[in-house]
């Protein structure tokens, strides 16, 4: 069933992309990975991802930006973007919110947190 559905995750480390690529792997999606949101942008428009987790502190281009940025296209709007996050702020959460994200999860996070994101936004 997962087989079909594409996860994209964009985060600068690379411990935290591999982590969730094997994850979700093990689970039967096709997952594919960028270190900055600027390299995203052009895997998104390619892979059509079902969802997009994306780390909010990056170098170059941030989370933020890069939510906004899919959020604001009238061909990725819908798709679910799901904030990674090492702090647990209000502050964040509004920001994140302000720009679309659909969800946060605080790293580091569980297989669990990340497979239960994944389905709940894919239905």
């Amino acid at each position: 069933m997962n087989a079909a559905l594409k996860v994209l995750v964009i985060d600068d480390s690379n411990t935290i992309r591999r982590s969730a690529e094997s994850m979700l792997r093990k689970e039967g999606y096709e997952v594919e990975t960028s270190e900055d949101g600027f390299d995203a942008l052009s895997k998104i428009a390619r892979i059509r991802p079902d969802v997009v987790f994306v780390d909010i502190m990056m170098p170059r281009l941030d989370g933020y930006q890069t939510c906004a940025i899919i959020k604001n296209n009238e061909e990725f709007k819908h798709t679910p973007v799901i904030m990674l996050t090492s702090k647990d702020g209000l502050f964040d959460k509004a920001r994140g919110r302000v720009v679309g994200s659909d969800r946060y999860l605080i790293k580091p996070f569980t297989k669990e947190e990340l497979l239960n994101a994944v389905s709940e936004h894919t239905k």
